[in-house]
């Protein structure tokens, strides 16, 4: 609607709202439910019927008749209402956007490729209307009940895209949505060199990582990239392994994608019912998985009670394993994980956590998003031990004056020679090829 002035989008706001809500009950008054390809084509026929009317009416009263581009933007917004995501089905359709914040109806911000962000024009005409828009997209789209009100002030979705929406309401000023991302569904570790994630060199490093079943923890602030790199380490597992992954919301979709990974299962953390009942935690499906007889356990994102499990997990025999966390830097991660070791139910102290990470983890990555916009990994570090409250580790690849990690401390030699029987050249293994820039 950019090129349109104010009140003419407000007049089509306020027609498709109108003709939503008319085709929307004489669709709900269907007698017999039809497919969805269907109900979608007698919709159609039904907000053109519904537009052509009002031309009709305009054309008696003597006032203004919208010409066919808008009339289709219109139809375009009411069908989107219908059967999309309102008016953030144009934002999700652009390919260049990256992210979506709304705090209120009418404050909308949009970051694209590259990092530059705009105000963008109100996705609802107030906002109640937004929390109704919101509450339909989650009654159609969550994987089980999801709830958005006053008692359920908090929705946390995928959206068919693989884009993650959150949304809160009661809880703030005025209902929020966050919309981020996941542009690159099917994503290699090729792929990730070609965007500039890594040299190609330490893109072959990093396979033959995953190939020597070297426990894996990905770390990084918030957007930073650590669910694409995920699936870029992942494609380089072997096909024939069972992998079994757990989220808080279905965002890697290793399952969808049967040529790369024939046997995975996706299991996906579940809120409480309205009588509080039925939870099922992050940590409760580690618990599940490690008796499904996986080849490696991957975790979208540990934060909370599901460290403990995945940290055994890793340290008794399901090696391979993948996690990512939220942390500013490789280093940083270990205060995490003993963070958040704290606050779950076996409540334990630094210098056991650091036990339990040395003897879980084998390599920390940390990824970074540059002031362009790009996602680099910056740091790779290998934990060689614990001591008491201190973590020992070898920062392997280190961040550049540009960011962008570059060789630092050597492997271990017990890591090298896992790296090498891995099929990485040795050259590699011992830091000196240098990188081609």
């Amino acid at each position: 609607m950019s090129g349109m002035g104010l009140h003419s989008a407000a007049v089509e706001d306020a027609l498709a709202r109108s003709v939503q809500k008319s085709v929307g009950r004489i669709l709900a008054a269907t007698d017999e439910p039809l497919p969805r390809a269907e109900l979608e084509v007698r919709a159609r026929e039904l907000i053109r019927e519904a537009l052509d009317a009002n031309t009709r009416q305009a054309l008696a009263n003597g006032t203004d008749v919208l010409d066919r581009l808008a009339e289709d933007r219109v139809a375009g917004l009411v069908f989107a209402g219908l059967f999309g995501l309102g008016r953030f089905q144009a934002l999700l359709d652009d390919e260049s956007v990256e992210n979506i914040a709304v705090n209120g109806c009418d404050e909308v911000f949009v970051t694209y490729v590259g990092g530059r962000r705009e105000l963008h024009p109100p996705v609802a005409a107030s906002d109640d209307e937004l929390v109704d828009m919101i509450r339909l997209i989650g009654s159609r789209l969550g994987h089980d009940e999801r709830r958005f009100d006053r008692a359920n002030p908090s929705l946390n979705i995928q959206l068919p895209d693989g884009s993650r929406l959150f949304a809160v309401m009661g809880v703030s000023k005025r209902p929020s949505v966050a919309i981020r991302r996941h542009r690159f569904e099917k994503v290699s570790l090729d792929d990730l060199a070609g965007m500039g994630t890594v040299d190609p060199e330490l893109a072959e490093v990093l396979a033959a990582l995953v190939l020597a079943r070297a426990n894996i923890l990905i770390a990084g602030g918030t957007n930073a990239g650590k669910t694409t790199f995920l699936r870029g380490l992942s494609s380089a597992i072997p096909g024939h392994e069972r992998l079994i992954t757990i989220e808080d919301t279905y965002e890697l979709n290793l399952h969808a994608d049967r040529d790369a990974h024939p046997d995975v299962v996706a299991m996906q953390a579940r809120e409480a019912n309205l009588e509080g009942a039925g939870a099922v935690t992050q940590a409760d499906l580690v618990r599940m998985g490690l008796r499904m007889s996986p080849d490696r356990v991957i975790v979208g994102e540990c934060r909370g009670d599901e460290i403990v499990p995945m940290l055994n997990a890793m340290s008794q025999g399901n090696d391979g394993s993948m996690a990512t966390i939220h942390a500013s830097s490789s280093a940083g991660a270990f205060g995490k994980l003993a963070a958040y070791a704290a606050q779950a139910p076996e409540r334990l102290d630094v210098p056991t956590v650091n036990l339990l990470i040395a003897n879980a983890v084998n390599v920390v990555i940390h990824i970074k998003a540059l002031k362009d916009g790009t996602r680099v990994v910056s740091s790779v570090r290998e934990v060689v031990g614990a001591e008491g409250y201190q973590m020992i580790s070898n920062e392997t690849y280190r961040p550049g004056r540009d960011g962008r990690a570059m060789p630092g401390a050597p492997w271990t030699t017990a890591m090298a020679e896992r790296l090498i029987d891995a099929g990485l050249p040795p050259e590699l293994a011992a830091h000196r090829a240098g990188w081609s820039r």
